[in-house]
């Protein structure tokens, strides 16, 4: 089984938060001591933060669940409960974050990147916290919120200076194994390489560069035939493209065909991608005879005879070079968080209007609904927030249901 993984799906959920206590304070030669519930504690978060020590998304092949502590509930003598436990979930650098529409959440590029993916659930409050002048003795406390639940898509594109791209066969597993430390599988059948294989090329100087061989292509790819749009992304952050051509294909296909035939993959994946730095080199020159035409008028190397491959490491380098000059230097993270919490109002499918919107579905998370006290606090709260007039702009009508969160009522207009 393969040890590289490059997509996968994560389960993320948000600890719970604990509930708020409802307690009054019982001491003797204390009268009427008050309400002295604590608050519930919050639920802990699930962070996706990129690392450089992380090569692949294995650890989520087998377990793609990561989920935040609960809170602990609040107690009397104002005792609030303690927080659950943030969880870090380190990913390779290169990780892209979707939604499970497809959409782009985060792009964890460099190592500290992070994207909050599952935000715990509030703490409830006591009923300490709802006292008044006019409610002197609360008895209702919030429930603790839910956490977040959602399903992702985690895609890794990997972060090489040169990718190096071709047909299948063409010689390039040969070559990053001479150029670097890499021992990629080699075979003499096409399709030997199912996964990217990243090398280190140094040179004497002590100059390093990072090569990737991208598995090879076929023609088709990047409408996703074969695993294309697998092997097309890790092309995507090279900052120098190897093109290598077969100088002596199994189908006598000239070189010059294959050039065009893997620019317009590459372009038909993504336009710039024509744009990037490149080099196009002939490759597997020790299989023509000695008098041959290659048919090629560019550098040609022989990663077996090693022919060619000093100026090719020179070359690479000085694009390479002029690649990096151009990075813009930023020491700094980035850190990706889910947009404000917006209050709407939508249709059900059986009519009902449905409030959306964490502060409106909170308001109504109360432990006894069916305290007076209780229900005119909730009541107040939503007037508050807007929800009244975001049900009269959508149509309501007294009567018709409303639903937020759990809670289900009837609407009447207000006296």
């Amino acid at each position: 089984m393969s040890n590289f993984v490059d997509e996968c799906g994560l389960h993320a959920k948000g600890g719970d938060g604990g509930a708020g206590c409802v307690a009054f304070r019982r001491e003797a030669h204390v009268a009427k001591g008050g309400p002295d519930g604590g608050d519930g504690g919050s639920g802990g978060d699930v962070w996706l933060v990129a690392d450089h020590n992380v090569a692949s998304l294995i650890a989520f092949r087998d377990f793609p669940h990561r989920r935040g502590g609960d809170g602990s509930h609040g107690s009397g003598k104002k005792q609030h409960g303690s927080s659950g436990r943030d969880v870090i979930v380190p990913v390779p650098e290169g990780t892209t974050v979707r939604d499970k529409s497809g959409a782009v959440l985060a792009d964890l590029v460099t190592t500290g990147d992070r994207c909050l993916v599952a935000r715990g659930g509030q703490g409830g409050k006591g009923n300490a916290r709802f006292l008044t002048n006019k409610r002197r003795a609360p008895g209702f406390a919030e429930q603790g919120e839910l956490g977040e639940e959602r399903w992702l898509r985690l895609e890794l594109k990997l972060a090489a200076d040169v990718a190096i791209v071709g047909f299948p066969n063409v010689g390039k597993s040969t070559l990053i194994s001479r150029l670097s430390a890499a021992k990629p599988k080699i075979a003499d059948y096409p399709f030997t390489t199912l996964e990217p294989n990243l090398g280190v090329v140094r040179t004497d100087d002590d100059f390093e560069m990072v090569l990737a061989d991208i598995p090879g292509l076929i023609e088709g790819a990047s409408e996703g035939r074969g695993l294309g749009h697998q092997f097309l992304r890790h092309v995507e952050r090279a900052r120098v493209l190897l093109v290598l051509l077969d100088l002596a294909a199994y189908d006598g296909t000239p070189p010059a065909e294959q050039e065009a035939a893997l620019l317009h993959e590459l372009g038909n994946y993504q336009a710039d991608l024509l744009d990037r730095p490149r080099l196009v080199v002939g490759s597997r020159a020790d299989l023509l005879p000695p008098d041959a035409d290659p048919g090629f008028a560019g550098p040609t190397i022989s990663s077996v005879t090693g022919a060619g491959l000093p100026a090719l490491i020179g070359e690479l380098r000085r694009l390479v070079e002029a690649q990096r000059l151009e990075m813009v230097v930023d020491e700094g993270f980035v850190v990706h968080r889910p947009g404000g919490d917006d209050l709407d109002v939508v249709r059900d499918d059986d009519g009902a209007f449905v409030v959306l919107g964490r502060p409106a579905e909170r308001a109504v998370r109360l432990s006894d609904m069916t305290n007076l006290e209780a229900l005119d606090y909730a009541q107040q709260r939503l007037k508050n927030l807007g929800v009244n007039k975001a049900l009269v702009r959508a149509g309501v009508r007294p009567g018709d249901t409303v639903r937020i969160g759990e809670l289900e009522f009837a609407y009447e207009e207000d006296d």
